[in-house]
């Protein structure tokens, strides 16, 4: 009977949110379970707020030590790692789930990973793989439900922008996002508030425009969270604050390259209903006029 679960996911905060589903699962399939959540310490006070969650905890020497003390029934590994792999085969878990790569072989239940395809959703993806246990949910959507209330007037209803990615293959150009702001700014009076976590200090959004907020690395995870719940949209390339967006119901307007199997929309776009994606084969092609059409048809006018 499986009682105690546990879930590795200890990558970016993009990837770690679009599990939410297949946690979900889990946590539905197997009632009266104890769902543990093994994530980076970046990642664990955003894990904290999704609801199915037990228990949140940092994956690193310390917990890996102690795994077998843990006595879980199951684990699901959902970002293959040979590190993982080889702690939940020592710690003598029953039931080890995960992707057929990086010393597959320790798993009692894997599948082919032929991700980079780009054949579904990386959503769907998750589900597969915890499917491979006959955990299903009807309820595939992506969401926090714990997190917590935060209202500030200078936030709501504003247009937030992230103008960054982790994949130079995936940047539209900042130039651009810098004329888009000043155009939406200038133009339409639009609140505007650049959001992102960065090495540098992007000082190249300060001074776009008096209605122009510029907070980027001013937040945690959970409060940029907090923040896009009370935006009426947020603009972005393919990047984790997109799917932060769409898991506290925002809509978004994304922007992809098409040419790319493993990046595209299909794999990696908003989750959910409401939002819109704008795909080209070299994004430098989307233009600036092409973005504020859409802005002008579907929230300012």
């Amino acid at each position: 009977m499986i009682k105690n679960i546990l879930v590795i996911r200890n990558d970016r905060f993009g990837e770690f949110l679009l599990n939410i589903p297949a946690f979900r699962a889990l946590k539905e399939s197997f009632p009266g379970s104890q769902l543990t959540l093994a994530v980076s310490f970046a990642n664990k006070e955003l894990a904290e707020c999704i609801e199915c969650a037990d228990k949140v905890a940092i994956w690193d020497d310390d917990f890996k030590k102690n795994l077998r003390k843990q006595k879980f029934d199951l684990c699901v590994v959902l970002n293959p790692a040979k590190e993982a792999h080889w702690a939940c085969f020592w710690a003598g878990i029953p039931k080890r789930v995960g992707y057929n790569k990086k010393w597959g072989i320790l798993l009692t239940h894997k599948m082919q990973d032929n991700k980079n395809l780009g054949l579904k959703h990386e959503v769907e993806c998750n589900l597969d793989l915890v499917g491979l246990i006959d955990a299903r949910t009807v309820d595939k959507a992506i969401r926090l439900g714990r997190l917590p209330q935060h209202n500030k007037p200078e936030y709501s209803g504003a247009i937030a922008i992230h103008p960054f990615t982790s994949d130079s293959l995936k940047q539209w150009p900042v130039e651009k996002f810098q004329e888009l702001i000043r155009r939406l700014a200038q133009d339409f009076g639009a609140k505007l508030i650049v959001v992102g976590r960065e090495k540098d200090d992007r000082k190249e959004f300060d001074n776009l425009g008096k209605n122009v907020i510029n907070l980027v690395n001013k937040t945690s995870l959970v409060e940029l969270a907090q923040i896009l719940r009370q935006s009426k949209l947020l603009i972005s390339c393919d990047s984790g604050p997109m799917h932060l967006a769409a898991a506290v119901g925002t809509p978004v307007l994304a922007l992809f390259r098409n040419d790319l199997a493993g990046k595209t929309a299909r794999r990696w776009g908003p989750w959910g209903k409401g939002h819109m994606v704008i795909e080209k084969s070299r994004l430098e092609d989307i233009a600036t006029e092409e973005i504020i059409e859409i802005i002008n048809k579907k929230l300012i006018r």
